[in-house]
């Protein structure tokens, strides 16, 4: 899907730069082709900086979505979900990144959260990102308690694991 959206922009880096990052963050595109977090506006200018493009490209781009109706649906649907990944070290909580080989394998969620199922840890949070969305997919899970080093070092052994880092 991802390549999908990025090729109807193929002829445009500086617009494929604006539809990463409103991918990356969630943001949407409402009937007026303003830029949205839920209700609130963030202004093209700021979107522009962020990526380094002229406030016009951000302009474009929007338009361009609301005249697809398939972009439309979705960027006018998409939505931001909130991270306790940063939060965890303030809250006294543990938090893991997993690095994967192959990301669109099946029981990759399944086998990490059993993992840690089975020594009684409570997960709070997990989130996944997309492989259709991004080059190196993650998985961020937020939980109650310490890790211990040797569940580390065993999800570390895993075939689909790349790495696991501590934030």
């Amino acid at each position: 899907m991802f390549d999908e959206i990025m090729q109807k922009f193929e002829g445009s880096p500086s617009q494929q730069a604006v539809i990463k990052l409103l991918l990356e963050r969630g943001f949407s595109v409402n009937d007026e082709g303003r830029v949205v977090s839920g209700g609130i506006e963030i202004p093209n200018t700021g979107i522009a900086r962020e990526i380094d493009v002229d406030r016009r490209v951000v302009d474009s781009t929007t338009s361009t979505i609301l005249s697809d109706e398939k972009l439309r649906r979705i960027f006018q649907n998409i939505s931001s979900i909130p991270s306790l990944m940063d939060l965890a070290p303030v809250l006294d909580l543990s938090a893991i990144t997993v690095e994967v080989n192959e990301a669109d394998n099946p029981g990759i969620v399944a086998e990490i959260s059993a993992r840690l199922a089975d020594r009684d840890i409570t997960i709070r949070q997990a989130i996944t990102e997309d492989p259709e969305f991004t080059d190196d997919p993650r998985l961020y899970i937020v939980v109650d308690d310490p890790l211990p080093g040797e569940l580390l070092n065993e999800l570390s052994t895993l075939s689909f694991v790349h790495r696991v880092t501590i934030a």
